[in-house]
Formats: structure tokens, C-alpha cells, sequence
């Protein structure tokens, strides 16, 4: 029986490098990184950029830039949303 527990740790070992690979590696070097669904670096830059636009659209007086700045900020939340599918894939609607 011990093939059988190397054959099912190879298949978990080929699948988690199939959806992360950059986890994957460094989990093989000892020093494992968040996987990829913890990783928010993009969406607080974006949601930072947003906000300078949304400041400056503010201190400007300028229509075009607030209300560009209040969409790229909606668009940067929907990026730290912690419930958010994977790409490719929609969420269900809730059953009622």
C-alpha cells in the first residue's frame, strides 16, 4: 500500500502546481508564499490609484475625474472582495 499514498501525493502535488504554480514552487523550497486567492497586491494599488484620482477630481473641481475616480474605486472593492470567484468561473445566485 505505500505506492498508493505516493501516487495520491503525486496527484495533490500535480494539481496544486496545475492552479498555483508560484505556491507550488515555493512550497517545494521551504518558504511557501500566500496562494494566489490571498494575494491582493493589485487590488490595493488599484484601489489607491482610484482614490489619488477620486482626491484630485475632488481638489480640482472637476466632474470627470470624481466620477472616474468613484468607478475605478467600485471596481478596485470588487477586487479585495474576499468571497470572489476564481477567473472563469460565476457565482452562483443565492437560493432564496
Amino acid at each position: 500500500m505505500p505506492g498508493t499514498d505516493d501516487k495520491l501525493l503525486g496527484e495533490i502535488a500535480a494539481h496544486a502546481y496545475r492552479d498555483d504554480p508560484r505556491f507550488a514552487r515555493a512550497l517545494r523550497a521551504g518558504r511557501p508564499c500566500p496562494p494566489r486567492e490571498y494575494r491582493r497586491t493589485g487590488a490595493w494599488l488599484s484601489l489607491t490609484f482610484a482614490l489619488l484620482v477620486l482626491g484630485t477630481g475632488i481638489t480640482m473641481a472637476h466632474g470627470l475625474l470624481i466620477v472616474t475616480g468613484m468607478v475605478l474605486a467600485g471596481m478596485a472593492a470588487e477586487l479585495c472582495d474576499p468571497r470572489r470567484c476564481p477567473r472563469g468561473q460565476r457565482a452562483r445566485p443565492p437560493r432564496s
